[in-house]
């Protein structure tokens, strides 16, 4: 893949959560991996109330804008220390005031990557990938990658990159992610397909010989020209059964990253995103990056 020319490169949603925290790490690496800024994004979500209290809403807008620019401090201590000796990558801080949601996918028109953790800090937990990060996967114009706090110490180096083949053109920008991806990091691409979607039972008489050859030839056809472009990216293919989520989210102990896309073969816009995407973004052991069809 060409290098972007995006304004603001790696952006990252901060909150002060150790989800974020470890976003802001993860953004720092593939920073460097693709000499790339990183926009440190803190969001203050607007004030709302239902009678006049001008003290408390002043006193509690100054605590948020002070709150925001300390968040933005940390952050920045954190990118630096991940980097240890390494040139630090070029960083800029945006505040804005606005939704999560709106704020994240208006830069995401501008950005390479957005990265986001999977909890933040609000009352509930996981509310992050529960509201905005669900609604961010929705609305992106980028690729979003959710981080957790403990999926940083887990991963090697030379664990491979896992990505989910649906057998449709859907899938083709989140291949081309996957083997940018690989090549950058130096390992192997693991490319999962599932025959089907749903649980499937034995069924007495079935060949399932058959359909594991016909999957073969679906990702021969999908990754043959990602091969020829790639050819220091060495692919493993898995064909399973059933049930693309379980499989991914399964496999994901054993990758350092799992790439998916946003639609899949349901025919319904966003089906993928509400099932596979969705499950893999809230449950993978690795980072988990969602591609927009």
């Amino acid at each position: 893949m060409t290098k972007s020319n995006t304004e603001y490169g790696i952006v990252v949603g901060i909150d002060g959560s150790p989800e974020a925290h470890a976003a802001v790490r993860w953004a720092a690496d593939e920073a460097l991996l693709r000499r790339e800024p990183v926009t440190l994004m803190h969001v203050v979500a607007p004030i709302v109330v239902t009678w006049p209290i001008d003290n408390v809403e002043y006193s509690y807008a100054q605590w948020q804008e002070d709150n925001a620019r300390y968040q933005i401090e940390q952050a920045q201590k954190t990118l630096q220390a991940s980097v240890g000796d390494a040139a630090a990558p070029p960083v800029r801080a945006l505040l804005r005031h606005d939704g999560i949601v709106t704020e994240l996918a208006a830069a995401s028109a501008k950005a390479t990557l957005v990265v986001v953790g999977s909890r933040g800090l609000g009352p509930i937990g996981g509310v992050l990938l529960g509201s905005a990060s669900r609604n961010l996967l929705h609305h992106a114009k980028c690729p979003v990658v959710i981080t957790k706090a403990d999926a940083m110490k887990s991963p090697e180096r030379t664990a491979p990159v896992l990505l989910g083949v649906d057998g449709t053109p859907a899938s083709e920008a989140a291949t081309a992610f996957a083997f940018d991806e690989a090549s950058r990091r130096g390992v192997d691409l693991v490319a999962l397909h599932a025959w089907s979607d749903v649980g499937v039972f034995p069924i007495l008489g079935m060949d399932w010989h058959k359909y594991e050859q016909e999957g073969h030839e679906i990702l021969g056809e999908r990754l043959a020209g990602w091969q020829e472009r790639y050819p220091d990216v060495h692919v493993q293919r898995r064909i399973v059964c059933d049930r693309p989520a379980r499989w991914l989210v399964d496999e994901s102990r054993k990758a350092q990253l799992v790439v998916v896309g946003s639609r899949g073969r349901g025919g319904v816009p966003g089906m993928l995103l509400g099932s596979v995407s969705t499950a893999v973004a809230e449950s993978a052991s690795a980072p988990a990056v969602v591609v927009p069809s």
